[in-house]
């Protein structure tokens, strides 16, 4: 039995492995060509995989399409160790550097705008920003950051939404090189009106923040080699 448990985990961690390879290898190839262009055969080719190990995975490549789609959340907030209006800014500026940087955030991004064309009307990624945003707002206001106006359900709606405008606004004017630059002109726009006086002065926003943020988050990525 014990053989058996010691076989089994060796089996596991290649099956995630090659997993993990897909996904990758999916959103280089989404990220380059787009749904449509993002044959089968690249995203093998590119994930140096066999057929038998994708359809093992995922059901086709819609299935794919939407894991990746759906991952974007996780290419950032496990880096992110502040709390409250801090952690909700520094989610911003991190993805505004990893949007020119993450094919896996790309792709998820190019994917939502396109899904129409792979039959689908799926919210579910700006749902799952906005509930994270609205969770960082919950904790700003029991850490007494928040004016009292502020109802945390239509401020995280409304980030999410200027945060999609931004980054195609960015896209089309400097593909994304301005976008730490928008994002942190964003937040000094938006944060007096929501946060009290008194935790206005502690917020830290500035593009060197948000350049700080994502070597941090991106140096140990770096080190186990090219994503590509």
């Amino acid at each position: 039995m014990a053989r058996a448990n010691t076989n089994r985990a060796p089996k596991q961690e290649r099956a995630i492995h090659t997993r993990e390879q897909l996904l990758r290898a999916a959103a280089e190839v989404f990220d380059e060509y787009g749904y449509a262009g993002a044959g089968i055969n690249k995203i093998l080719q590119r994930a140096g995989v066999t057929a038998g190990a994708l359809y093992f995975h995922f059901k086709d490549k819609q299935n794919l399409a939407m894991e990746v789609m759906n991952a974007q959340r996780s290419t950032i907030e496990p880096h992110v160790p502040t709390t409250g209006l801090q952690r909700l800014v520094d989610i911003t500026l991190i993805w505004s550097h990893s949007l020119q940087a993450d094919p896996m955030l790309r792709a998820g991004v190019r994917l939502t705008g396109e899904q129409a064309a792979f039959g689908l009307q799926d919210a579910t990624p700006y749902a799952v920003w906005a509930r994270s945003f609205e969770e960082c707002l919950e904790a700003a206001r029991a850490q007494g950051e928040l004016r009292e106006h502020v109802r945390t359900d239509e401020l995280a709606e409304f980030v999410v939404g200027a945060c999609t405008g931004m980054q195609e606004y960015a896209q089309v004017v400097s593909r994304r090189a301005d976008l730490p630059r928008r994002t942190a002109s964003m937040w000094r726009v938006l944060l007096p009106g929501i946060a009290t006086d008194s935790a206005l002065g502690g917020i830290e926003n500035s593009e060197e923040r948000a350049l700080s943020l994502w070597t941090s988050v991106s140096a140990p990525a770096q080190g186990e080699g090219p994503a590509s």
